[in-house]
């Protein structure tokens, strides 16, 4: 009676035993599932801002030799009596690309740009950093961040450098604002 008693005893405990695992392996599985909520707000605002980059052109060139491109401009604008307008940043900055697409399509601010800057696109990224220029001009993307503009006059002196951030007007740039920047560093004839 004893051994049957005590192979009941080991049955039953092997039974229970193995019922208890079956849900703690549950539940183990249950704590391996992560449930991440997805804000798919910032997803769509994330994608909507790649297929603008994808559409709108890129004007920064990280093969061009900056020092000298400039040194022409300022050759150029010398004989142009206008001051060189350098915008910088990189085809990375979907800012940078909107001021450029704002400057390129917006008639009256072409105009005023064309009639009296040099303009320059100074290439900031990973391929090309542009370190030596960067610090001819106080690294002023530290500073700002980008786009950020340096304004040189005809003789390739630096008389100002201004972030952007105070030109912007929603997910775009104000008109007025930037119409006035670029009225105030014209040259002065």
């Amino acid at each position: 009676m004893k051994k049957l008693s005590l192979i009941g005893f080991l049955g039953l405990s092997v039974f229970a035993f193995s019922q208890n695992i079956k849900p703690a392996d549950d539940k183990v599985n249950t704590d391996k599932t992560l449930l991440v909520q997805t804000d798919h707000s910032e997803l769509d605002a994330k994608k909507k801002a790649a297929e603008e980059k994808a559409k709108l052109p890129k004007p920064y060139d990280p093969k061009a030799d900056a020092e000298k491109d400039i040194q022409n401009l300022i050759v150029k604008a010398k004989k142009e009596k206008k001051n060189i307008m350098i915008q910088a940043g990189g085809n990375w900055c979907i800012w940078c690309l909107r001021f450029n697409q704002f400057v390129q399509t917006t008639p009256e601010l072409k105009k005023l740009v064309d009639a009296n800057y040099e303009y320059y696109h100074l290439n900031y990224s990973p391929e090309n950093k542009n370190e030596k220029i960067f610090a001819k001009y106080g690294n002023p993307g530290d500073k700002f961040g980008y786009p950020v503009f340096i304004i040189l006059d005809k003789n390739g002196k630096m008389i100002h450098v201004q972030q952007s951030d105070v030109l912007e007007e929603g997910k775009g740039y104000s008109l007025e604002k930037t119409k006035e920047f670029f009225k105030q560093w014209a040259p002065k004839s």
